[in-house]
């Protein structure tokens, strides 16, 4: 699953920045995945790191100790420095002034560094904003040591809302629903490929609206219960085990479509339950943005609505290229939703071999 970075290697993460401002310095301290900065890996919609031409160059940073590591960034930071602006409301001088990079340990677990920049003088309470460039991949903002602090995500390039000093920008409930839907669309359209493919799993065996929108409502009630109970802590597995498993959701569900035409009942229950393993994958994501603490409940619903907008997205587009045109024809089973489930097998498949014993 895109969203668990933490459980292999090759996954992409967000960096998450925590801010403070005192005095007239802001400090930001930025945990990131190092290997892909310095490999100059193109982070802006990327997945995996496997699929661009600097992953071999990626894997030998992996490799390096931490001192050959650190050289390799401060090298690559006077590039960064360029493109990491600061403003108050001009731009700020930003300097690098620490860096922590941890030992190698397993080499099938990304390291997270720490690197630490500061930007002044601030002058007066005009509001700070983080600058962050699109090939950096997405950024996570947390405001630090103030009541009512900003906490931000940047995606795909922009620029945090004004940050002040005391706080106070935290936002309102309605704010906080609307800015996580985007959160949750995103996590399954582009990045959530296993979700779509599942999904899909449920479109092909369904050949009317009505038996398709049951699967769905289950599925979801299934993965809200778990993304709740995943989110306030209550739940929690790695992601070496969730993983792999929803794989093997998604190949359950495609083999079943190639031997059966009809929706048993028992089906649904397998649905609940595989809905519950999704879920967990969900709140694993939600657990690196960090839902604030006076607004949870918006921010959750806003992402558990986004989640679904992504997933009725993909239903509406295999509906419309598909279903509506071909769903009745004798050839359909046969031509279309056969192969089409057997590729998504064969991929959930690769995807549980390449999660257990490639990771």
């Amino acid at each position: 699953m895109s969203g668990c970075g933490a459980a292999y290697a090759h996954e992409v993460s967000p960096s998450v920045g925590n801010l403070e401002i005192s005095g007239d310095q802001v400090t930001l301290k930025i945990l990131l995945n190092v290997e892909s900065f310095v490999a100059g890996i193109d982070l802006q919609s990327l997945t995996d790191t496997d699929d661009t031409e600097n992953a071999n160059d990626y894997d030998l940073y992996r490799a390096m100790e931490p001192d050959q590591l650190e050289a390799a960034f401060r090298a690559f930071w006077p590039e960064m420095s360029k493109k990491l602006q600061i403003t108050a409301p001009q731009a700020l001088a930003v300097e690098l002034t620490d860096i922590k990079v941890p030992s190698i340990g397993n080499v099938d677990l990304p390291r997270r560094s720490a690197i630490t920049v500061s930007a002044g003088p601030v002058d007066g309470d005009s509001g700070v904003k983080v600058s962050w460039p699109a090939e950096y991949g997405a950024l996570i903002v947390r405001q630090q040591q103030v009541e009512a602090p900003y906490t931000g995500y940047i995606d795909n390039g922009g620029t945090t809302d004004p940050i002040y000093r005391a706080g106070g920008a935290e936002r309102t409930a309605l704010q906080s629903f609307i800015y996580y839907l985007p959160v949750g669309f995103t996590h399954i359209i582009p990045k959530g490929l296993d979700h779509i493919l599942f999904v899909a799993g449920l479109f092909f065996l369904a050949t009317a609206l009505k038996p398709l929108i049951l699967q769905i409502s289950i599925f979801t009630l299934a993965h809200t219960i778990t993304l709740l109970f995943g989110a306030l802590g209550w739940v929690n597995l790695p992601s070496a085990v969730v993983e792999p498993l929803i794989a093997l959701s998604i190949v359950f569900v495609a083999v079943e479509n190639i031997f059966t035409d009809a929706l048993h009942r028992w089906r649904m229950l397998i649905i609940f339950l595989f809905g519950l393993l999704h879920g967990l994958g969900f709140a694993s994501v939600l657990g690196e943005f960090g839902l604030p603490e006076t607004q949870f409940i918006p921010a959750l619903l806003g992402f558990n609505v986004g989640v679904e907008a992504g997933q009725l997205f993909v239903i509406a587009v295999l509906f419309f290229a598909l279903a509506i045109w071909c769903r009745k024809r004798p050839w359909y089973r046969k031509f279309v939703v056969i192969p089409a489930s057997i590729l998504i097998a064969l991929t959930g498949c690769w995807w549980f071999i390449e999660r257990v014993f490639l990771a």
